[in-house]
């Protein structure tokens, strides 16, 4: 299973990261050790003149073989494997003094060579480090309930769809499900990103690694194991951590030229200085120049940003389509679902003269009944509430934003779009559209003859207008909203949320071409739906984005950003957070180069030399090389607290909603 692989994988790295953590803790003791040997015991000087201190150096010499022995073999290692990393120049600088018999300058080259990479490693277990928490959220354990009511304990790995299952407060809710008895307060925050438990009664969903808070629930298992959508969180983090962005990838190419160009700088310089202090600059070169800092610059900036993103629920499948997020000139909204709440309510029943609301309302569901569209699930929801029996149909299409057609009992049922039942024949006489303005409308009819209409009302999202709001100020020029709705509608959706333009009456296949204009015209385009009809468009767009992806396996398959809630304020975040990550990995990239020839510059002309000392000149390199990883380490690290600020905003924003009426009864003209 999936996150089996991810939990030994970072198991494994941990481990090895912990015992290479021992052995250089060891080394290091030895290295200060010997340097204190220097001013603890007296030195000794041979009948050539040249002074020794046993005890300073054999500690010396044991530290430079354990620190410098597995330095050394992991970059031949990498040379046989034709991978070129940081630790070729490193270990050549190594062997360099080791073979001058300066042990010391060889342990602490190799010393802070291995604490550097323990950070680059470090830094990517921090990408890994959102896997493994998501790996402990996991349950093991489930209490299942049998047929005769008994409960047992068994793995939650072995659970099924169709087992029930009782979860009890402060338990890990251990699959996805449907809630079958109970009524609770579940913490989601793990996958939607949510700060407020939701509220849930029988009949909602729940996803497998929340967390039951109150009360006692029986749920029916829908997905288990690796399906889960917490599952698929997981592979959604570890898709992106194993992807890179172009600029990253350019630097791959490039830092195949990168060592052997240090190689012949530091071999020219020798050439010509062939006296002690050359070969002192020739290592203090191959250490000055080590690519630690460059290489850190994007993994560390882009693990930062990664962890920011998820925690407030927006997850990247490729980093690359973080890269794009910076560059958006235009967006493309669908209203249902995306702007709009998608909790459709019937308003209005309308039926023609001599038909009843009544049967108006139970042959509009009756038709809708097999349809998973917001549009069907509102008005099959009026009609269970109305407490209406529904007829099984022997027949049911649905065609993708224009109507359903279903058939009982050799009746046809046509409900939808105006101009679609009009295409399939139907005689709309007598149908009277009065006081519709502002309400989506479905048509019935059945047997070709119009029943009358259903006027439905979708409210836009509270912070939808913010939004829009905060994309223009981003300098987004084009804000537009398509829907297959009304233009009376559209308009009226429009005005509230502040978009650029509106487009209405669009089928799914229009909103394509509309994407592919806005492209034409030199925009970089995002396309944002629910992922549920909008599948063409979302593939159109330079990238796409899901809104309310939790538990939708079409809504995190179909889009390249996956919002797990349905907050708009994640999407002017994830531009700021794109925009702000690329600048940082743009001032770890010039800082690195800088400090790079900065180093090399006071090397090559002796003006380190002159300040520190001929011997000294290792030393101040491998620090100064130490403190410039550090540098970008921590330029990085700022990226983690972005967002911080919407945390506190969604507490408020959910207490709004909460507090928001309730709509009134249906009314029936």
């Amino acid at each position: 299973m999936a996150h089996e692989h991810v939990k030994e994988m970072v198991e494994d790295q941990t481990g090895r990261a912990s015992t290479q953590m021992i052995m250089t803790f060891v080394g290091g003791v030895l290295l200060i050790n010997a340097a204190l040997a220097y001013l603890i015991f007296p030195s000794t000087t041979d009948p050539s003149g040249e002074t020794t201190n046993f005890y300073a150096e054999t500690m010396g010499f044991v530290a430079a073989v354990l620190l410098g022995v597995p330095l050394v073999v992991r970059a031949f290692k990498d040379l046989i494997s034709g991978h070129t990393h940081m630790d070729e120049l490193a270990a050549l600088a190594v062997i360099a003094a080791f073979s001058m018999g300066e042990y010391i300058e060889a342990g602490a080259i190799a010393f802070f060579m291995i604490i550097t990479t323990l950070i680059e490693h470090r830094t990517a277990l921090g990408a890994r480090k959102s896997i493994e928490s998501l790996v402990r959220l996991t349950p093991t354990k489930a209490h299942r309930k049998a047929a005769d009511g008994a409960e047992s304990e068994v793995e939650a790995k072995d659970l099924k769809p169709g087992d029930i299952v009782v979860v009890r407060p402060g338990d890990n809710i251990p699959a996805d499900g449907e809630i079958l008895t109970g009524t609770s307060t579940v913490n989601q925050a793990n996958i939607t990103g949510e700060s407020l438990p939701v509220d849930v009664t029988p009949g909602d969903t729940v996803f497998g690694g929340t967390i039951n808070v109150t009360g006692v629930m029986e749920i029916k298992v829908t997905k288990a194991g690796s399906d889960t959508t917490l599952g698929r969180v997981k592979d959604l983090i570890l898709q992106a951590e194993q992807t890179k962005i172009p600029a990253l990838r350019l630097l791959d190419q490039y830092a195949t030229w990168y060592t052997p160009t240090i190689l012949m700088i530091a071999g020219i310089w020798f050439f010509f200085n062939q006296d002690h202090q050359g070969t002192y600059d020739a290592i203090a070169i191959l250490v000055a120049a080590c690519p630690c800092a460059i290489i850190l610059s994007g993994p560390t900036a882009i693990v930062a940003a990664l962890s920011a993103a998820a925690r407030l629920g927006v997850l990247v499948k490729n980093v690359a389509d973080l890269e794009v997020a910076r560059k958006l000139t235009g967006i493309v909204f669908d209203k249902t679902g995306t702007v709009t709440t998608g909790q459709l309510s019937v308003t209005k029943l309308t039926p023609v003269e001599g038909i009843d609301g009544g049967a108006l309302l139970k042959t509009a569901a009756f038709a809708e009944q097999n349809s998973r569209h917001p549009v069907a699930r509102a008005v099959v929801d009026v009609a269970k509430k109305a407490k209406l029996k529904l007829d099984t149909p022997t027949e049911f299409e649905e065609v993708s934003g224009r109507g359903v057609r279903a058939v009982v009992d050799g009746t046809e049922v046509l409900v939808g779009r105006e101009t679609w039942v009009k295409e399939r024949g139907a005689d709309l006489t007598g149908v009277d559209i009065s006081g519709s303005e502002g309400l989506s409308l479905l048509y019935v009819v059945r047997n070709g003859k119009a029943m009358g209409w259903v006027g439905l009302e979708d409210k836009t999202r509270p912070d939808a207008a913010k939004a829009m709001d905060a994309l223009r100020e981003q300098g987004i020029k084009k804000l537009v909203m398509v829907t297959g709705d009304r233009w009376s509608v559209a308009k009226r959706v429009a005005a509230e949320m502040h978009c650029t333009d509106v487009q209405a009456e669009v089928l799914p296949g229009e909103k394509l071409d509309l994407v592919d204009d806005l492209k034409a015209k030199g925009h970089t385009v995002a396309v944002v739906g629910d992922g549920v009809n909008d599948a063409p468009a979302l593939a159109a767009g330079d990238i796409s984005i899901a809104m309310g992806a939790a538990g939708s396996d079409v809504a995190i398959h179909s889009a390249s950003i996956a919002l797990m809630n349905n907050n708009l304020n994640r999407i002017p975040f994830l531009i700021r957070l794109s925009r702000r990550t690329f600048a940082v990995i743009s001032q770890n990239m010039g800082f690195s180069l800088i400090y790079v020839v900065f180093m090399l510059s006071l090397i090559m002309s002796r003006a380190l030399s002159d300040a520190a000392g001929s011997s000294s000149i290792i030393l101040v390199a491998i620090i100064g090389h130490f403190l410039s990883s550090f540098v970008v380490v921590f330029n990085s690290a700022r990226l983690v607290r972005a967002g911080e600020d919407l945390e506190d905003a969604n507490v408020q924003l959910e207490s709004d909603r909460r507090a928001a009426p309730k709509v009134a009864a249906v009314p029936v003209q």
